[in-house]
């Protein structure tokens, strides 16, 4: 499942649609937040994301897929969350389903670090009347390079 959506999500009921019957050993979570990222007061601290439609979606998928090729996964659940956004914000959830722990975290890992840095998603942070478009991160591409082996 592969969702882009404003409203919040509920992270137990995307947890029980990881689960298979008799089949799951594993479910890998991870839930990305809205930090504070400046001294400012949190109230006065958000984001907006954008992104484009279809895109967006079509692009998710690939790196699903890929993740699918690469272990051997009941589910993947991608759930990313677009417009203003404040700190504490829920902002994405990745859960991965698998018979086995090592294969859930790899994905799960995997499926983050390219979410981070593939998906068609743009970033303005505003702080105070202050707001800037993020650029893209040298760690987030250092990241990728272990999955290039």
């Amino acid at each position: 499942m592969i969702r882009v959506q404003e409203e919040d999500f509920q992270v137990d009921e995307l947890y029980q649609r990881l689960l298979k019957a008799n089949e799951t050993g594993a479910v890998v979570m991870f839930v990305g937040l809205v930090r504070q990222f400046s001294d400012l007061p949190k109230a006065i601290c958000h984001f907006e994301l954008e992104h484009y439609p279809g895109m967006t979606e079509r692009n998710l998928q690939t790196i699903v897929d890929e993740a699918k090729k690469r272990w051997s996964l009941l589910d993947v659940c991608v759930v990313h969350r677009v417009g203003r956004l404040s700190v504490d914000d829920q902002i994405v959830f990745v859960g991965v389903s698998a018979a086995h722990r090592a294969e859930a975290f790899q994905a799960c890992d995997f499926v983050m670090d390219y979410l981070k840095s593939r998906a068609a998603f743009w970033k303005k942070e505003s702080q105070g009347s202050n707001s800037h478009w993020v650029q893209a991160n040298d760690q987030d591409e250092m990241s990728l390079e272990r999955w290039k082996k």
